[in-house]
């Protein structure tokens, strides 16, 4: 079917959505890093601050976590709109036959965890996972990944943890609160700590292994470099600096801790996530 001037302008647009947020989360990171001198040692940092706003009790940091999450959070606003543009109750484009292959995963994911009375947590559980897998993938484009700031992720567990309570609540405040002296009352401490720790541990657990991955890249990166500088500095001029040892490995590795550890850890904060929200609702 040929597409009308206004289809594929619209088109244009969603995709210019889609791309602009992260090249514009490029563009800032290259404008504001500022040139570091040279040096011999490891320098691994958190995310860079752009600027401060002042508040009344403590100044709100915006920092590159923060701008690259909103990047992502635009990105895939432009993808869910691109793909659900022009559909029709037949499908007759591919993009179309995709985002009814994602909706299908989801929703078997979620009747398979959770049972078909949550269909409704779908489109949550889905942003979820997308959000988290590809504030990790945005590593790929040289961007401080999202993932890495455990601010970030907490927050998203946090947002988990309401929703816990919420549905908790609904069989009762008084049920709620007697649930933590079950099964007897000197149990009281450990169920209101275990209760505290389920943002907690979500949070880290993601947020540790991202940031465990990068670390580790970064230091065997910096070992090929100091090999490949005592192997093959005696080679004559620029070739003795160029640290051949790099080329490769790092790629490699690349492939496990920036694309399936990443993948990964989005595909676990949503099971816990889906886990969590079933067990919560009562029964009845």
């Amino acid at each position: 079917m040929e597409k009308s001037a206004r289809t594929r302008a619209v088109d244009i647009l969603l995709l210019a959505l889609i791309i602009v947020p992260l090249l514009l989360a490029m563009a800032l990171k290259v404008l504001t890093t500022p040139d570091a001198p040279l040096s011999e040692g490891v320098q691994i940092s958190g995310a860079q601050i752009y600027f401060v706003i002042p508040m009344p009790l403590q100044d709100l940091p915006i920092t590159a976590a923060q701008i690259n999450s909103w990047a992502v959070v635009l990105s895939i606003l432009g993808i869910c709109l691109y793909l659900t543009h022009g559909i029709q109750v037949v499908p007759h484009s591919k993009r179309q036959l995709a985002a009814e292959w994602i909706v299908d995963t989801v929703n078997k994911l979620i009747v398979g965890n959770m049972g078909s009375q949550f269909m409704a947590f779908a489109p949550f559980v889905a942003g979820i996972m997308a959000l988290s897998a590809l504030s990790s993938l945005s590593s790929l484009l040289g961007l401080f990944p999202p993932t890495s700031d455990v601010n970030i992720v907490l927050g998203w567990a946090i947002l988990v943890f309401i929703l816990i309570t919420h549905y908790k609540l609904k069989a009762g405040l008084w049920n709620y609160i007697k649930g933590f002296f079950t099964p007897i009352p000197i149990f009281a401490p450990f169920n209101i700590i275990g209760e505290v720790a389920t943002p907690v541990s979500m949070s880290f657990r993601h947020y540790g292994n991202v940031m465990s991955g990068m670390v580790i890249s970064t230091l065997i990166a910096f070992a090929l470099r100091s090999l490949s500088r005592s192997l093959l500095g005696w080679l004559p001029g620029v070739l003795g600096q160029i640290p051949f040892l790099q080329v490769g490995l790092p790629a490699v590795l690349s492939l496990y801790f920036d694309i399936f550890s990443g993948c990964m850890q989005a595909f676990i904060f949503a099971m816990l996530t889906m886990m969590f929200i079933a067990t919560a609702v009562p029964e009845d």
